[in-house]
């Protein structure tokens, strides 16, 4: 599927099997296996630490017992767990988002503000600034010029979190800015090329065409449709419909994906 860790690996099953609003998801071995998980140790031992750090949550049921205390009071009613059934949290959600950040405004909104990010790293302390490049390599960060990037997604707090009191603090400035005025279509088209995105968007259609049409199990067929899915949207920096327009294609992927899923769900 090209996603390695199998905590981003959690957090995008139960987005991607659900929805926007973070509906409970089974996490049934079928469904991990179409993410490559299996129900084993390790990935029990990932969800116990999603949980306690808040990135999910596991649904419960309330259950009330017809037995009663020798005083004659009823028991409590005791709220139990329901195996196998997870929900993504807002904070798991966002965690999600600095991994996959086309996802965030499919949800939030733009709140019109570019983030600037710049760096002045000496050649001398290349892998310094390779492991940098590496860890905000997902939050939707466009080159803009040399050592300039850009993003509208809110990753301020992130940023000042990764480097704080780390020697790639003394070379970064961070800055918060409006859009005065220029063409946004054509610093869009520079910085995201989004010509090129769209091509690969209606590269990936054709694809999900020709697996649907092909004779494989169900299950197969949705792997092979998530995997080529997330190839496509891990290059997507996320821009929100006020840059792309309403009718973006990335956009009109993500209700196609949708509806392949209830198709073959």
């Amino acid at each position: 599927m090209g996603v390695k860790d199998r905590r981003t690996k959690i957090l995008l099953s139960l987005f991607l099997l659900s929805d926007v609003n973070f509906n409970f998801v089974t996490l049934s071995e079928s469904n991990l296996k179409i993410f490559d998980l299996y129900l084993n140790q390790k990935t029990r031992g990932t969800l116990s630490g999603l949980m306690r750090e808040g990135l999910i949550e596991k649904q419960t049921s309330e259950v009330t017992s017809a037995a009663i205390t020798p005083t004659g009071v009823p028991l409590p009613i005791q709220t139990i767990a329901t195996e196998g059934v997870y929900r993504l949290t807002e904070n798991g959600f966002h965690a999600l988002c600095l991994q996959f950040p086309f996802f965030r405004f499919l949800r939030d909104r733009w709140d019109g503000k570019w983030r600037i990010l710049s760096y002045e790293i000496p050649e001398k302390k290349r892998e310094l600034r390779d492991k940098l490049r590496r860890e905000v390599v997902g939050w939707g960060l466009g080159p803009w010029h040399r050592s300039f990037w850009v993003t509208p997604h809110p990753i301020i707090e992130n940023l000042k979190e990764l480097v704080s009191q780390k020697e790639e603090e003394e070379y970064l400035q961070a800055f918060e800015a409006d859009h005065v005025f220029g063409d946004k279509e054509t610093f869009i088209e520079k910085v995201w090329q989004k010509s090129t995105l769209d091509k690969k968007y209606r590269d990936l259609f054709k694809k999900w065409h020709d697996i649907i049409a092909s004779g494989i199990d169900k299950t197969e067929k949705f792997k092979q449709i998530i995997a080529l899915y997330v190839d496509v949207i891990r290059n997507d920096s996320g821009l929100p419909k006020e840059l792309v327009g309403e009718k973006w294609i990335g956009f009109e992927a993500f209700t196609i994906f949708k509806e392949i899923r209830s198709i073959l769900l």
